[in-house]
């Protein structure tokens, strides 16, 4: 008899977890916390979606130096830890599995976002763009080189969110390797022009990277541990000088962590436009790595399904979709219409009407 084919909907093992389908929730920036502080509205949030497989949240700062935007929530106090809390405990009351997305923006930051300090980074290379701060909207800076003897305080600063994020009722954690954000930077010779042990060579870009997925590991169990690599954006400016062979060492330098997964990040239209990348990213490192497979890029249900059919990756993650459509499990199910997200509502960077496209798009009625 011939095995079923999987699809969306085919159930999966991650780690010590059975998810109940193959949809990620993609983790995605809200910025709907107050002074860093979770609240009771990213609680409703979250639980809304919680009938996808798996959720990663949005990225929460894992000391009050790593910040990169405005209302953005950290992990490194006990009072985020206990916000966080009543956010694992609604989505496990709903029958979800959720994962705590834990970052370091690195150059991606200004000073009048960290209380004066000049923000680090691999090298002293502006990233390319923008941000809002405080004292409005700034043109990013070159930074302060993050210094060799200060690497460690880093790397431990992500074993300790690590930690908060055990301890505030996590299913596991993804790590922000991806979009131009510190642990890229050290692995793009695009931005790391290190001569130190943690430039040069690819090996050296690498090193970094290793150094928090082995400290993270030792207090986190592995296979609740994955990580998130965009070899193809060009986000703040991001490039390599050869990107198959950087990301093709990363990728099997991770296999001997046994990680709950890779998350590979396909580029954007804005990516393909700009500049010569990895135009299938999934495609082209599935080979590396035994593993598990989370594929993001543009999907709808029959672009997710071909590439679970085809193997190409074993759950596929959705941005866009999840945000306007809280039950989008059983939308693709029922085949249902989605509702269209509302972009001028996608970051919350105010504190008024905070529900406004985040909480208040409508599910299916019961008889559909």
């Amino acid at each position: 008899m011939a095995e079923a084919a999987i699809d969306l909907f085919t159930p999966v093992q991650l780690g010590p977890y059975t998810l109940k389908n193959r949809m990620v929730m993609a983790p995605m920036t809200r910025l709907r916390a107050v002074d860093t502080i979770p609240t009771k509205l990213m609680a409703e949030y979250y639980a809304q979606r919680a009938s996808a497989g798996l959720i990663v949240t949005e990225c929460t700062m894992i000391s009050p130096l790593s910040n990169g935007y405005m209302n953005c929530p950290g992990i490194f106090s006990a009072q985020q830890v206990s916000s966080w809390k009543s956010i694992t405990k609604a989505v496990h009351s709903e029958g979800g599995r959720i994962f705590l997305q834990i970052w370091h923006c690195g150059r991606v930051a200004h000073p009048a976002l960290l209380g004066g300090e000049m923000p680090v980074g691999a090298s002293e290379i502006a990233a390319a763009g923008t941000l809002h701060t405080p004292e409005g909207k700034k043109t990013l800076e070159a930074p302060r080189l993050l210094e060799t003897d200060e690497i460690p305080v880093i790397v431990n600063q992500f074993r300790n969110a690590a930690l908060n994020a055990l301890e505030a009722g996590f299913d596991g954690i993804e790590l922000h390797g991806a979009f131009g954000y510190l642990i890229d930077q050290f692995l793009q010779d695009g931005s790391n022009q290190r001569t130190d042990r943690y430039g040069g060579s690819i090996e050296n870009r690498c090193r970094f990277l290793l150094e928090i997925v082995e400290a993270v590991c030792q207090v986190c169990q592995s296979d609740r541990v994955g990580i998130k690599l965009s070899p193809s954006n060009t986000f703040y400016g991001m490039c390599d000088s050869d990107a198959i062979a950087t990301f093709s060492h990363v990728i099997k330098a991770l296999i001997p962590f046994n990680l709950a997964y890779i998350h590979l990040m396909e580029p954007t239209e804005n990516d393909l436009a700009k500049v010569k990348v990895i135009p299938s990213v999934t495609t082209t490192f599935r080979p590396l790595y035994p593993g598990t497979v989370i594929t993001n890029g543009e999907y709808d249900k029959t672009k997710g399904n071909q590439s679970l059919e085809a193997g190409t990756a074993d759950l596929v993650s959705f941005g866009r979709p999840f945000i306007a459509n809280p039950d989008l499990p059983a939308r693709y199910a029922a085949n249902a219409e989605l509702n269209p997200p509302d972009f001028s509502t996608f970051y919350g960077l105010g504190d008024q009407n905070l529900d406004k496209g985040y909480t208040d798009y409508p599910v299916l009625s019961k008889n559909h």
